[in-house]
């Protein structure tokens, strides 16, 4: 007998056929005998609906009263899944954020998970009761509820596998696993059987989207055993684990495309002391996220060029704040570009191999793809290309790295 937390997105929870199935899916695991929790997230579009009404009514709501609004869908969700439980003859009975309790810092619709209470809930689960908890929300110490940020429920189930001690905890999504890149890009793409926390937190942050990034840090911090799983599917899934000696001789986990990058140039900026600080603290005082930065070697009149990265949807955040602060900072003109994207190879085997970026910068020259910036990690290279080049380039470097599966039968679903 295992103790499982099962997550579902919310493609898997988008009308009552799936929820159905979703029923049926955990049914299965308590006739195994298992110990079972359920972390739902609302149907999908949902929540995009109750942030519209919360827009509609006040573009500065109440971030408090937002939270209250737009919790409401995996509510719904938790009780019709409860009751199509119910309905199989299985013993289940919802757990909303504030009856477990769910303690999350007040930073309303950003919260953070501090503590969940466990006593309940693991006497339910042990007396054969599924509980069917919520994803994305909690309450903060004072009682009020709080939601985690979009893509949340993932956090939540990691974060109550942690608290349950859980022997695994199962992310059923629309995918049946973690690929070496999208296979709509490259029909070759393959599944992996196991990748470790590492590669599965560089992916999720340079754009993969099978797992929030927050909920792998989680689960790399409380060493809990991810599996990714397809709802939709009895196919075997991916393992999000530590890292192994089997692992490290993978040289290269996954080619990952982000197109949400927009890049800064500051030209003419004045080639002295403190410069770099007086265009990146306004920045952060904006909350602008600042991935890559390049400077480019001191002009002969003692002037040089500054070019960096920002999420697209921050773009014109920035150049507000660039350009309010010229003076401070002293440049010349500034230039944006939201025609680019990020490419980034991941994998632990980095570690242990040389010419990892050698491959990449050859392999993208053969093909004339011109490289605008790059950045480095112990297991990751990223590169800033012309976005009209992205899907050439990841299939270029799925196959230089030796990536590429067998090709797909006729008819697969590639």
């Amino acid at each position: 007998m295992a103790r499982i937390v099962m997550k579902f997105g919310g493609t898997s929870m988008a009308g009552t056929e799936r929820i159905r199935n979703v029923a049926n899916r955990v049914k299965r695991e308590v006739d195994a005998g298992n110990e079972v929790a359920v972390v739902v997230s609302a149907m999908a579009g949902e929540t995009d609906r109750l942030v519209g009404y919360c827009r509609e009514a006040s573009p500065l709501a109440d971030p408090a009263e937002y939270d209250v609004v737009v919790a409401a869908g995996e509510q719904i969700t938790s009780g019709l899944l409860a009751i199509t439980l119910q309905a199989l003859g299985v013993h289940a009975r919802s757990w909303l954020g504030w009856q477990l309790p769910i303690h999350t810092s007040a930073a309303h619709s950003v919260a953070r998970i501090e503590e969940i209470g466990t006593d309940a809930i693991i006497s339910s689960m042990k007396a054969g009761a599924v509980a069917v908890v919520p994803g994305f929300q909690g309450m903060t110490r004072d009682g009020r509820v709080t939601t985690l940020g979009r893509g949340g429920s993932d956090t939540s189930a990691v974060a109550l596998a942690a608290a349950v001690k859980a022997d695994r905890c199962d992310i059923y999504t629309d995918v049946d696993g973690v690929y070496t890149t999208d296979p709509r890009i490259v029909p070759r793409a393959r599944k992996l059987q196991k990748i470790t926390y590492e590669e599965m937190l560089e992916l999720a942050s340079v754009g993969a989207k099978v797992l929030q990034t927050r909920s792998v840090e989680l689960a790399m911090k409380e060493k809990v055993v991810v599996q990714v799983l397809s709802s939709f599917s009895d196919a075997p899934g991916t393992l999000v684990v530590d890292e192994d000696d089997e692992m490290e001789r993978e040289l290269i986990a996954g080619v990952v495309a982000d197109r949400n990058e927009a890049k800064v140039t500051l030209v003419g900026v004045a080639d002295r002391p403190g410069v770099v600080a007086s265009i990146f603290g306004p920045l952060a005082d904006a909350n602008v996220n600042v991935d890559m930065i390049v400077q480019n070697i001191a002009k002969d009149e003692g002037r040089t060029d500054v070019t960096f990265t920002v999420p697209r949807a921050q773009l014109p955040a920035s150049t507000d704040v660039l350009e309010k602060a010229k003076d401070a900072i002293g440049f010349q003109s500034l230039i944006a570009d939201d025609d680019v994207a990020k490419i980034s190879v991941v994998g632990v085997g980095m570690k242990s191999h040389a010419g990892v970026a050698a491959t990449m910068f050859r392999a993208l020259a053969s093909r004339g793809i011109n490289i605008q910036a790059i950045t480095t990690s112990e297991i990751k290279v990223s590169v800033l290309i012309p976005k009209d080049y992205v899907e050439l380039a990841v299939r270029v470097l799925h196959t230089a790295y030796g990536l590429d599966g067998p090709a797909p039968a006729d008819g697969d679903d590639a």
